[in-house]
């Protein structure tokens, strides 16, 4: 789905424990009302037909909480440990989704050793399931803020009594079967490079069997000349395995397939169910 990325600037040592160690890792993140807004802001002035739009997170650590108490935009891609993400669809239609992700301690490993090879992730047990972990968000507002919010609730005239049965999802279903499609064809992209990798792999190393066994028959046939053997030879140099396709782009992919369809099937079954209490009203009428 379309989103608003934040990610945790470095000065705030966002989703990092204290003292730079794991042994406290941040267990919850403290977000201001106005730092929400404007990333709602952002999105609206500049995501619009975008997938993604970034910015850089302010704040600092407090024992085991992350607080949050300013963020800008920023235009270049920054590679951190903190990511929040805000659905744009799911907020202008009144629910507000803001989500923050850290990576698993399992992952912070592998960043650390920098070996992203596929017998590296399988080593760590490293899945789409496990690679970023959700901490939970509190917004917090001050006692000011807090007593206008009720004032407006108070006066607010807006009849939510068909809200229930609302089915204005279609935009957001949409979206997110597009996106799911997208990402659908980028795993087919990386699985025919996968075939194609395991294809030539397998081409190696039948040539690399049959010059070992060619070898092996004239060094027989120099033997019983009474000639010496041929020198030995470094075969690794003369077969070098072809480089496997990146592992870690596919699993991001996997986990984008998985979200989507979480999604999709949160939303089809909502409507499932309305259109089912909706047709058992008509019936009673």
């Amino acid at each position: 789905m379309a989103s608003r990325k934040e990610s945790g600037s470095v000065s705030s040592t966002a989703m990092a424990s204290t003292g730079g160690t794991l042994d406290s890792p941040v267990k919850q993140i403290q977000i201001e009302g106005l730092v929400v807004l404007k990333i709602i802001k952002h999105y609206q002035e500049e995501g619009q037909g975008s997938e993604v739009v970034q910015g850089v997170l302010l704040g600092l650590v407090v024992d085991d909480r992350l607080e949050i108490t300013n963020c800008f935009p920023f235009p270049q891609h920054t590679e951190d440990d903190a990511d929040f993400d805000e659905d744009p669809i799911k907020t202008a239609q009144g629910s507000l989704s803001l989500k923050a992700y850290r990576l698993t301690p399992k992952l912070m490993e592998i960043c650390k050793e920098k070996d992203f090879t596929p017998e590296g992730l399988k080593k760590a047990s490293i899945g789409f399931e496990n690679m970023f972990e959700e901490v939970p968000i509190v917004i917090k507002n001050s006692h000011l803020i807090n007593v206008l919010m009720w004032d407006l609730e108070d006066k607010s005239t807006v009849a939510d009594k068909h809200e229930l049965l609302n089915l204005s999802s279609s935009n957001h279903l949409e979206k997110s079967l597009q996106l799911l499609m997208d990402r659908v064809d980028d795993m087919s992209q990386d699985i025919v490079k996968y075939n194609t990798y395991s294809r030539n792999l397998s081409k190696q190393q039948q040539q690399k069997h049959q010059y070992l066994q060619r070898r092996q028959q004239e060094n027989a046939q120099r033997q019983s000349r009474g000639e010496p053997p041929l020198l030995e030879e470094d075969i690794s140099k003369m077969f070098k395995p072809p480089q496997p396709p990146p592992r870690m782009d596919t699993l991001l992919i996997a986990g984008q397939i998985n979200n989507y369809c979480q999604n999709v099937k949160e939303l089809t079954s909502q409507n499932l169910g309305k259109l089912f209490m909706v047709e058992a009203l008509q019936g009673h009428n």
